[in-house]
């Protein structure tokens, strides 16, 4: 009696449990619907758009407060995604890779980067996105084993945005431009973006052209690796943008729908919002390059970053407000998000990076003992690497000079985040990478930590063998200094501010010589 007691009441409790899961799993499903409905009739649509990302999951970190990182990029698209209004996220291409073609020692970690650039994108829920060369550095196949929405050249497609459709198309060119614009429209598109696949110059051309038959034009594609510094908008008949590369903004569209449907126009009330973001721009500028500058004191630099962040916050509340609504006419407005460092990461999207951070060291050094080559030797009569060791025998005065500095912990600042093994960062660490007669393997830079000597001076043999102005690079100029210091790892350097720091007595200073009474 008693067992069959406890039976019944164990079978019970699980049907009780059974039901209460039915339940939440119905009031999820109802709720979804009841959203999925709201968004159906929603009087708007935010769109997210990114462009010419590189291969960057986020900023090296030699610089504080560096823009970009596919987490933060993230976080503005499904925070928005909380809202009542849809959500669309488009990627205008060049995203996977940095370079067209790539070493043999560099395919683990730039294939391993693109499977979680492209995971962190599905977690984004990407839409749709168009194909640039960048992005098929390792083939077409395995672009397409990614399994992105991809959206090939000269094609259209067509999204629910509530109310509305909005058409996206990928061209290169004027004719192409007005041919998709009129096919997205045949298809119900009442807001057509195109990713023009082109320079900003060549995308305002292409804008030009009588009826282009678009709303907006994104210029994908920046002519070198460091021309895409800003972003852009050239206000026209057809607004044409183009984007911080590497993946350090974000463009945000947001689209209001008027009491009848109609063609867009851009509205002017937001340039009240976009003055006063510029301005907090302009003073994040010169509070960046005093909290960078070499030296600054630490209770100084501290209060300069809190006020940092908080103008950082002022201009994303700017940014992120809600557009007010348009009337009787469809309208939108544009507005540049920039992916600064205190702003919040998204946790599904960290989850990705921090993986991809914790595989690709051990994939690269594990490359390097398997297959790694040794640097070739300099050719006859051009000089070789010879390490700190052999400038200190005739220049121990300068060496407490640079052990005082920076460049003597380089090797020290990627091995406290764990990327000393990763090969974007490795090259303006080590002395003499992947030079003639350096080090040309991970595994093999024992000795040449740092930011040496010949990093600045050049390599060393010839001055050691026969020590002479003539074999030796005496005082290095600002051209080389650039190699290393450039917009991307060093965009507050300034050649005259930054020369002093590593200057002293007995390296570019004379010693005092005192006198004996």
């Amino acid at each position: 009696m008693v067992k069959r007691l406890v039976t019944g009441l164990v079978l019970l409790a699980a049907l009780s449990g059974c039901s209460r899961k039915e339940s939440r799993a119905a009031e999820a499903e109802s709720s979804g619907r009841e959203a999925s409905a709201k968004r159906e009739e929603s009087s708007g649509a935010i769109l997210f758009l990114s462009a010419d990302t590189r291969g960057y999951l986020g900023p090296c970190g030699c610089s504080e407060n560096m823009r970009g990182g596919i987490a933060r990029a993230a976080f503005q698209v499904l925070e928005a995604n909380q809202g009542s209004l849809p959500v669309l996220y488009v990627d205008g291409g060049d995203s996977l890779f940095g370079s067209p073609t790539l070493k043999p020692g560099q395919v683990p970690q730039e294939e391993r980067k693109a499977r979680a650039l492209a995971e962190a994108m599905k977690r984004m829920g990407l839409s749709v996105r168009a194909v640039g060369e960048l992005d098929d550095a390792r083939g077409a196949d395995f672009r397409r084993a990614l399994g992105l929405p991809e959206l090939p050249p000269g094609e259209v497609r067509v999204l629910s945005a509530g109310q509305r459709k909005v058409g996206v198309v990928s061209v290169s060119d004027a004719a192409g431009l007005k041919q998709a614009g009129t096919r997205a429209r045949a298809e119900g598109a009442s807001f057509v973006v195109a990713l023009f696949h082109g320079t900003l110059e060549e995308a305002q051309q292409a804008a030009a052209a009588p009826e282009p038959g678009v709303e907006l034009i994104l210029s994908t594609h920046s002519a070198t690796e460091f021309s895409g510094e800003d972003n852009k908008l050239v206000r026209a008949a057809v607004p044409v943008v183009a984007l911080q590369s590497k993946g350090r903004s974000l463009l945000r569209v947001d689209l209001s729908y008027g009491r009848q449907p109609g063609r867009f126009t851009l509205l002017k009330t937001a340039e009240d919002a976009e003055r006063d973001a510029s301005a907090i721009e302009r003073r994040l500028e010169l509070l960046d390059k005093e909290i960078n500058l070499p030296g600054v004191d630490a209770t100084l630099k501290e209060l300069k970053q809190r006020k940092r962040e908080e103008l950082v916050a002022r201009r994303q509340a700017l940014l992120s407000a809600p557009v007010a609504a348009a009337g009787d006419a469809d309208s939108y407005t544009l507005r540049f998000i920039p992916l600064e460092s205190s702003l919040p990461s998204h946790p599904k999207a960290q989850e990705v990076v921090a993986t991809y951070d914790a595989d690709v060291g051990k994939m690269n050094l594990e490359w390097a003992k398997s297959h790694g080559e040794d640097c070739p030797p300099p050719a006859e009569g051009q000089a070789a690497f010879v390490g700190n060791g052999a400038c200190a025998d005739c220049h121990e005065e300068a060496f407490p000079v640079w052990e005082s500095s920076k460049h003597h912990h380089a090797w020290e600042t990627l091995e406290a985040v764990g990327k000393q093994f990763h090969l974007h960062c490795t090259g303006c660490h080590v002395t003499g990478w992947e030079q003639p007669g350096g080090v040309c393997r991970l595994d093999k830079v024992a000795g040449r930590e740092d930011v040496g000597c010949e990093s600045c001076h050049g390599p060393g043999s010839l001055h050691v063998d026969e020590p002479s102005s003539d074999n030796i690079t005496a005082r290095p100029g600002e051209a080389v200094c650039v190699t290393c210091h450039n917009r991307e790892n060093s965009p507050h350097f300034d050649f005259a501010t930054y020369l002093p720091k590593v200057l002293g007595p007995g390296h570019g200073q004379a010693r005092e010589v005192k006198s004996t009474p």
